[in-house]
């Protein structure tokens, strides 16, 4: 990565030595912003009930979750159903296929993104968890939740009228 300098932005090289990749999962309280957050070597469907488990261990017994997915495959095996009956508090909805910007989290993972990754130098997977799970710690300081605002009533999307 090269600095910032009077009149150059900082910018990273071309090359660079990948050590290792980390699916992390991510739920988020839209009522209070907190972030329950966990990494995990691979997507897979186990490794997204494990995640499942600590949400709802997060949370008061009995209480009402619903979870926003993706439409990912690991989101929808026989493990997950299984977990989903042991669980019949909590409920999972799928956004439609290219319609991520309807989940909240995305908004977080944006964040997470720009504060952390795009800028960011990781010496092993360890270091990549280390500094993605201190970012969910700061964050959980000072939790806001999103204001998802639409004021523009321009900007609307309308339907087209047939012809």
């Amino acid at each position: 990565m090269r600095p910032l300098s009077p009149g150059r932005a900082e910018s990273h090289g071309f090359e660079y030595k990948r050590n290792g990749t980390l699916s992390l999962f991510v739920a988020f309280n839209t009522a209070t912003g907190e972030v329950v957050g966990k990494t995990a070597p691979r997507h897979t469907s186990e490794q997204f009930v494990a995640f499942l488990t600590d949400v709802v261990a997060s949370q008061p017994k009995r209480r009402e979750i619903h979870v926003i997915c993706d439409n990912v495959s690991s989101h929808k095996t026989q493990r997950v159903v299984d977990f989903l009956t042991a669980h019949r508090n909590v409920r999972l909805h799928f956004t439609p296929t290219y319609s991520s910007w309807l989940n909240q989290v995305e908004n977080w993972f944006s964040r997470i993104q720009r504060d952390v990754i795009a800028r960011g130098v990781f010496t092993s997977v360890k270091d990549l968890d280390r500094k993605l799970m201190r970012y969910i710690r700061e964050h959980n300081q000072n939790p806001k939740p999103i204001k998802w605002k639409y004021d523009d009533p321009s900007r609307r999307i309308r339907p087209v009228p047939s012809q």
